[in-house]
């Protein structure tokens, strides 16, 4: 009797691990076909998703990189402009998995419309470098030349491009790279946060891989042909991603989903109004005011997964000023680098080459911060680690910006010089681009601090069925505060007239 009762819960056990996943078996695959071991069968899965997820990541910090730079030369956008733009581009990019998250749940299945994201984001990438092609320099014979595409219809292109591929990142994102692709249900915080400082480890050394060279060959071998790169990328995740389609299609728990939070959120707000003018109520916090047995419409497991992640919001309130400051790298400092003497030894740097300076602390401080854990996990059981690098690294991202302050009034005191950059002449400061170091690297230091931990708190300070839902929600308020540092841009501009 003991023994069937046992292999009933190793039976419920492995349906429900599979009960995950939509399992779609590939076509002209036979399922009697000999299969792999359990373990192997994981790691092959592992593998192939973080295949993806780097080529996906290659091809958005490809697109990134020198996003400014093609928009004040090729475009003749002001440097205002071209930053409002990068950053509103890295915010939809945020948003854009939480809200093809919703859609694959609700409204299409989640093959179809992993199949429209593919395309999207092959569209968008294919037209990138269709919008940069430097036309005038393609020579039909040595006496015609092929003209390039208006300025309007450019535009036009380009922010098409820009926002097809930013709904592809969306779709792999959110259904094919999910956080539960990498089975971290039974890890605990020690693992989790290895997990998270590893896997931001690899992120970053892509980026800096990408800052090193698409940047260079963008800038000084063939101009904006570089977009070809992030293309290439991009079609390698997408052939990874129908060679084992089947494994790669991710299906999250559906006990709780988005709406449901925000149902209950303004349910218990609506009572809550109701209630504080006609009658007081008991009751111990104001969400329980959606409750059923309180007058609501919400179960009493919705709503206290609802408590669970509401604990979180002064975190992801934070994290819109950290992210903020987090958005200098591609927007302030990025124009402050392309404004200041970018000569080294004869050698002109590549403005998007030194953002490998922020990139350089967390490389470092990733294998020392995990030695750092593995002591305070075993001495204290369960550290308070986390809270304290969030602490740290949004005092280091704050003095950052402070440090870039008085860089910019230490640079305009030097006076002007020529430089060339995409074959085109412009006035910059002769201050060397090295004296902005300080500013790159002490955002460097609160990226590895902040962005793990983070992710880990908030992973595992909520239910399992919410987890889903809490990063949804860190989503949201990374992405605001993209859009919230291009609010704080052209309010700057506006405010000083320029």
């Amino acid at each position: 009797m003991l023994d069937a009762e046992r292999r009933d819960m190793q039976e419920k056990g492995f349906l429900n691990h599979m009960a995950d996943k939509e399992q779609q078996p590939l076509p002209g695959r036979s399922n009697h076909a000999g299969k792999p071991p359990e373990a192997e069968k994981k790691l092959h899965e592992a593998v192939c998703v973080l295949l993806v997820e780097l080529c996906e990541r290659f091809t958005f910090f490809g697109i990134v990189c020198n996003m400014i730079l093609f928009c004040t030369v090729e475009l003749g956008y002001r440097s205002y402009q071209a930053a409002i733009v990068n950053m509103c581009f890295v915010g939809t990019s945020t948003l854009t998995p939480v809200l093809v998250g919703w859609l694959a749940e609700y409204l299409v299945g989640r093959v179809k419309l992993v199949c429209i994201c593919l395309f999207l984001h092959f569209l968008g990438t294919a037209l990138l470098p269709v919008v940069s092609f430097p036309f005038e320099d393609v020579y039909v014979d040595r006496r015609h030349i092929l003209h390039s595409l208006p300025k309007r219809e450019q535009k036009i292109v380009f922010y098409f491009a820009l926002l097809t591929a930013s709904l592809g990142i969306g779709g792999i994102r959110a259904i094919v790279c999910p956080l539960s692709a990498y089975s971290l249900e039974d890890c605990g915080p020690k693992e989790l946060l290895s997990f998270f400082n590893w896997f931001h480890w690899l992120v970053n050394l892509n980026s800096a891989v990408v800052f090193v060279s698409i940047s260079y060959i963008q800038q000084s071998v063939a101009r904006n042909l570089g977009f070809l790169i992030p293309f290439v990328s991009g079609l390698m995740a997408m052939i990874t991603i129908h060679m084992v389609r089947g494994e790669m299609i991710y299906k999250p728990k559906t006990d709780s989903s988005l709406l449901t939070t925000f149902g209950v959120i303004f349910s218990a707000l609506r009572m809550c109004r109701v209630r504080y003018r006609y009658f007081r109520t008991g009751v111990t916090n104001w969400l329980d005011h959606a409750k059923e047995n309180h007058g609501g419409q919400y179960t009493e497991t919705q709503v206290e997964g609802t408590k669970s992640l509401a604990r979180l919001f002064p975190l992801f309130t934070f994290q819109i000023l950290y992210r903020t400051c987090i958005m200098q790298i591609p927007s302030g400092y990025y124009l402050q680098t392309m404004n200041s003497n970018l000569h080294f030894s004869g050698f002109v740097l590549p403005v998007a080459a030194m953002n490998v300076i922020s990139i350089v602390p967390l490389l470092i401080l990733v294998p020392i911060l995990e030695c750092i854990n593995s002591w305070l996990f075993s001495s204290k059981g369960t550290g308070h680690s986390p809270t304290i690098y969030i602490v740290v690294g949004h005092l280091s991202a704050a003095l950052s910006v402070m440090v870039a302050g008085f860089s910019e009034i230490h640079r305009k005191r030097f006076p002007q010089v020529e430089q060339t950059l995409s074959e085109e002449v412009l006035l910059v400061s002769s201050m060397p681009c090295f004296h902005l170091a300080p500013q790159y690297i002490l955002l460097g230091v609160a990226e590895a601090l902040v962005t793990p931990s983070c992710s880990l708190l908030s992973f595992w300070l909520v239910p399992e069925r919410m987890r889903g839902i809490s990063m949804h929600f860190l989503a949201l308020f990374n992405g605001a505060g993209c859009f919230m540092g291009a609010f704080f841009v052209q309010t700057a501009h506006a405010g000083t007239q320029g």
